[in-house]
Parts: C-alpha cells; structure tokens; sequence
C-alpha cells in the first residue's frame, strides 16, 4: 500500500541566473586584466616637455620614433621613410581608423620630424599626434 507523504515532493531545477552573473564578473575582469597587459614598445626618446600633455593609450596605436641622429624606429626596429610608408599603408587598408604618435628626441631637427609627419600623412592617416613629456616643465630662456 502506498502512502502519502505529509511532505509536498518539490520538483529539483537548476537556477542559471547565479551562474551567468558569475560568468559575466569573470570576463570584465579578464578583460580589465588583459588591458593592463598591453604595453607599447619603443626606444627611449628624450621628449620635449609639454605643459598640456595628458596620456592617452590605445592598443591598436602606432607609435613611430626619431632620435637624434633622425634615424626613425618602429616597434624598436629602425626602418626607412620608405618602407615605413609602406608598413604603414597596410596597416590603414586593415584598419583606417588607425591612430598615430610620433616622439622625437628633444634633440631631434625639425625636418626630420616633417618627413616622418609627411610619410604619414602621405598614405592618408588623419589621426598623427606627437608625443612630449609632461613630467618636466618647459624652461625659460
């Protein structure tokens, strides 16, 4: 003979809406931590000091270097305008959206820094900055 139960029997389920709200957490902050993995590489330059200067990073910038001997460097490899031009144009098909800073050392010639400007601009990149150093303040002369 079979008897009731005083107990109702409830049906087992399994709640996903914890489970989501976990997984969420977890992605921003796999995110955030993978953010502040990404570092550019580049010499080390001399930067003229800037008053107004703010940091500003993208991961997807291109960060181009003169030094003083006016000798330009990509990603720590010296390279030619030429060939610069060239990198650079594939990179804007890729993505035209394709922001550029440029840092010269304090001692490098102005026109060296126009050339690598007009290479950049040569290929049809609109978003060129330069980089300075907001760390010191400008001297008087």
């Amino acid at each position: 003979m079979k008897l009731p139960s005083p107990v109702r029997s409830r049906k087992s389920r399994i709640v996903i809406i914890p489970l989501i709200d976990i997984m969420f957490f977890l992605l921003a902050s796999f995110m955030m931590v993978s953010l502040q993995m990404s570092r550019t590489e580049n010499i080390k330059v001399n930067l003229p000091p800037a008053s107004q200067s703010r940091q500003d990073f993208r991961p997807d910038m291109v960060n181009i270097a003169v030094d003083k001997s006016g000798a330009v460097w990509l990603e720590k490899k010296e390279i030619s305008l030429a060939d610069l031009g060239l990198v650079l144009s594939n990179r804007f098909h890729a993505s035209p959206d394709l922001p550029i800073y440029i840092s010269g050392d304090r001692d490098t010639l102005h026109g060296d820094m126009v050339k690598v400007y007009q290479t950049v601009r040569a290929v049809g990149i609109q978003k060129v900055s330069f980089m300075t150093d907001s760390r010191h303040s400008p001297t008087t002369p």
